[in-house]
């Protein structure tokens, strides 16, 4: 059995030694171990993954860590087998780029999830779910239905046993139901002007502007519209030769690599959240 520890408490000394002399005498392998440091808040981060020849009862490993280093240190901790696959939710509108190439990587076997669904406001891509062989949820959302929309949705969410929601272009505020229903479990994509170029034609205005780069953010979703805690971001650059078909066309290039960036590190448990930013481990 494989596991991999995500750790973060006030940092103090002995840590490291506690935790991997916990594992040890169980017989532990460790076979990765990454830490970092807030100095400023003084709080300590840990990823691990260990691997067992005779662990079975993952319950009792569990609740003898706690016991004997996680109340030693008022850890907020977690871990996780490396057997399961979580389930991951796809929601999108009418923009097809992001759900294709997230469907591309999971065919070819770079994501290694369960994709139960694909959820949208509008009927227009069910013929790709369809190519794909995956459900397609058609869930319209205007001013007026919101709530039932919201409520159906979590309804399908809870029905399908989603771990965690990928906004692949999804054209609508998410809500606070749906954000508290998966707290640092919805990942959203968007370009990299905000709050600058904010609006319907982002890529125009960057282009009016004679902009020299652009870019695209992922993050977690929260309350805050498009201020959630960043997981990965890039850049390219444009110049005074490129049209606003080239703005769109790189940037919607850049949408799918940090999306799907942002999907494999949150599938491989090498983030972690903590006041608004994220610590990503290598």
């Amino acid at each position: 059995m494989k596991l991999t520890f995500l750790i973060h408490c006030s940092d103090t000394s002995g840590i490291i030694h506690e935790v991997t002399a916990f594992l040890s005498n169980l017989d532990g392998n460790i076979v990765y171990l990454d830490q970092h440091v807030d100095k400023a808040a003084a709080v300590f981060f840990m990823r691990l993954e260990c691997e067992f020849d005779t662990i079975q009862n993952l319950d009792r490993l569990t609740e003898l860590f706690q016991a004997s280093v996680a109340n030693k240190y008022r850890m907020i901790w977690s871990v996780h087998p490396a057997a399961e696959i979580p389930r991951m939710g796809i929601f999108v509108s009418k923009y097809k780029h992001c759900l294709y190439d997230l469907l591309g990587r999971h065919q070819s076997g770079e994501l290694r999830v369960d994709i139960p669904f694909i959820l949208s406001n509008h009927p227009d891509l069910e013929s790709i779910a369809k190519q794909f062989g995956i459900p397609f949820y058609h869930v319209p959302v205007d001013k007026n239905n919101k709530s039932q929309a919201e409520s159906r949705q979590l309804e399908i969410l809870k029905e399908h046993s989603v771990d965690f929601i990928v906004l692949a272009r999804y054209m609508q505020i998410v809500s606070d139901r749906l954000i508290d229903a998966y707290p640092n479990k919805i990942i959203n994509i968007h370009h990299s002007f905000l709050p600058a170029f904010a609006g319907a034609k982002p890529y125009h205005a960057a282009f009016e502007r004679g902009v020299k780069i652009i870019g695209a953010t992922s993050h977690y979703v929260t309350e805050d519209l498009d201020e959630g805690p960043i997981i990965a971001q890039d850049v390219t650059p444009v110049s005074h030769i490129h049209s606003v078909t080239d703005f769109i066309t790189k940037g919607r290039d850049l949408e799918k690599i940090v999306l799907s960036r942002a999907v494999q590190l949150h599938l491989q448990r090498k983030t972690m959240v903590y006041n608004n930013k994220t610590v990503i481990f290598s």
